[in-house]
């Protein structure tokens, strides 16, 4: 098998259920060090390129019987129709060369007539497998419920912040949602169909709702009251994905295309999948069990995979510079240095638990203005949070940071996803002491973009004495006084100094 986006929110789910399965899985990726803290990793063939070569796509194909193409762009930034295009019409080409047994692909489920544009374009990279001669089984999923899932996420924090939902006319629209544990038995199973299949499937859940009803599903299910939802027919879809921005996790470059394909209903047509693929021994899942399912992962901290660790979020992908003198470039940096009595295991349990609901360890009024500041600019803002409590892995979102590098147990370096006028960096260093102690050496580095990011840093400048200096005590102090046991908490969540005793 050969697994494309295998490091987005399907295709990391769906690699391991390969494995489990008894196939031999190869995945094709651009950036190999973000499966390096996944557990499959070391089971599966890594082929390393981009799909827009053909020359890097033909050598991911060589040898593949099955192909599974879970690869789509979310932005809308450029002709992103064209290349989506272009990279279904490159891996077309090169899976009919090489005589592929089956393309699987999933795409999203759409009415007959005129559509979004990225619901067009993912029905059109389904044609365009189709005809490829490689027998292809385009399966078409609506909304997609379970534990880090993008929609499941704008509905959670829509019901969750509003008391009053004023709502968009959508809101009334039909929509039958799957469970992404259905969603993964259907691709699995796509493995095995005839040969002489090729054709799309829809694949929806038990149920058919208003996107509405879906929130107050998610209410009753949350232990909340139900909320009273106004559709107004003046919300536009771009001024409605304004509203998500604000009031979700999920940023603006998100927002649009998932607001954009709300505007329609999404029910299956068909179930015909069913005649090929029987469905989960205990049937498909409805929606509120989704949404139960759902709820217990994160309580227990067992989110596989995430929409935020899906793509990059606008953020530079070249690495910082190994040079200490960043020789050519302008760059400020703050280095701070805290003590404590805590060993050096301890320093790094509250080093790596840090962001999401452990907070910032200092004025969490500005980390808080700072997030709300970069989520008014189409910025990802501080409420991405972190997929697992306890544990980061290089190449997952925290808050607006991305974990860049990682040695765990010695150093973290985040890089910044936030707007800014220039690149940034954050990084910590846990170091041994004598006696049993440790020392936090935290570097704040700043690459500013032409005079607005020089005015930039200047203007906050004042404040880095207070925040970042806070934040290296508060660390320390808060290693020292838990020993790493209980990072979380009112003291992390609220950034309040710890006194080390």
């Amino acid at each position: 098998m050969l697994v494309t986006g295998a490091t987005g929110y399907i295709g990391g789910r769906l690699v391991p259920r390969l494995l489990e399965a008894g196939h031999e899985v190869r995945v094709f990726v651009r950036d190999p060090v973000r499966l390096r803290d996944v557990p499959w990793a070391g089971d599966v063939e890594v082929i390393v390129g981009d799909l827009s070569r053909s020359a890097d796509v033909e050598r991911a194909v060589d040898g593949i019987d099955v192909l599974y193409y879970l690869v789509h762009s979310m932005s809308s930034a450029g002709d992103f129709e064209r290349t989506e295009r272009q990279v279904a019409s490159t891996v077309a080409r090169a899976a009919a060369a090489a005589k592929v047994g089956r393309i699987v692909y999933l795409g999203g489920l759409h009415p007959d007539g005129p559509l979004s544009a990225h619901l067009r374009s993912r029905k059109e990279v389904g044609d365009i497998l189709m005809s490829s001669g490689v027998p292809t089984a385009a399966l078409q999923a609506g909304v997609v419920i379970g534990s880090g899932s993008a929609s499941f996420e704008m509905i959670r924090h829509l019901t969750e912040v509003l008391p009053y939902m004023p709502a968009p006319k959508w809101v009334r629209n039909f929509i039958q949602p799957i469970a992404v544990r259905d969603v993964l038995h259907y691709l699995v199973g796509a493995s095995t169909l005839p040969a002489d299949v090729n054709r799309t499937f829809d694949i929806g859940g038990p149920d058919v709702l208003r996107y509405g009803q879906m929130m107050n599903g998610y209410a009753v299910e949350a232990g909340l009251k139900q909320r009273p939802i106004a559709s107004l027919p003046v919300l536009t879809p771009y001024l409605a994905s304004q509203w998500v921005n604000l009031v979700t996790p999920i940023p603006r470059s998100l927002a649009v295309p998932i607001i954009s394909s709300l505007q329609y209903d999404a029910v299956c047509s068909e179930h015909d999948i069913d005649e090929y693929i029987s469905p989960p021994d205990a049937g498909l899942t409805g929606y509120r069990l989704a949404v139960r399912y759902a709820l217990a992962k994160m309580r227990e901290g067992e989110v596989e995979t995430s929409w935020q660790n899906s793509t990059v979020q606008g953020a530079p992908s070249d690495l910082l510079p190994s040079d200490p003198e960043w020789s050519g470039h302008t760059v400020f940096t703050d280095r701070q240095e805290a003590e404590s009595s805590a060993p050096p295991e301890a320093l790094w349990r509250v080093v790596e638990g840090i962001g999401g609901d452990n907070g910032w360890y200092s004025l969490p009024v500005a980390w808080a203005a700072r997030g709300w500041l970069d989520k008014l600019v189409g910025g990802v803002g501080l409420r991405r949070g972190r997929r697992d409590p306890d544990r980061l892995a290089q190449g997952e979102a925290l808050d607006f940071w991305r974990v860049e590098r990682l040695e765990r147990g010695r150093f973290l370096r985040l890089r910044a996803e936030m707007k800014l006028p220039g690149r940034a960096w954050l990084e910590f260093t846990v170091e041994e002491r004598p006696g049993g102690r440790s020392r936090l050496v935290q570097r704040a580095i700043f690459f500013p973009t032409g005079l607005g990011g020089r005015l930039y840093w200047a203007a906050v400048f004042p404040f880095h004495g207070i925040i970042f200096s806070g934040m290296a005590r508060s660390i320390a102090a808060t290693a020292a006084t838990t020993r790493g046991r209980a990072i979380g908490g009112e003291s992390a969540a609220n950034g309040v100094q710890v006194t080390e005793r």
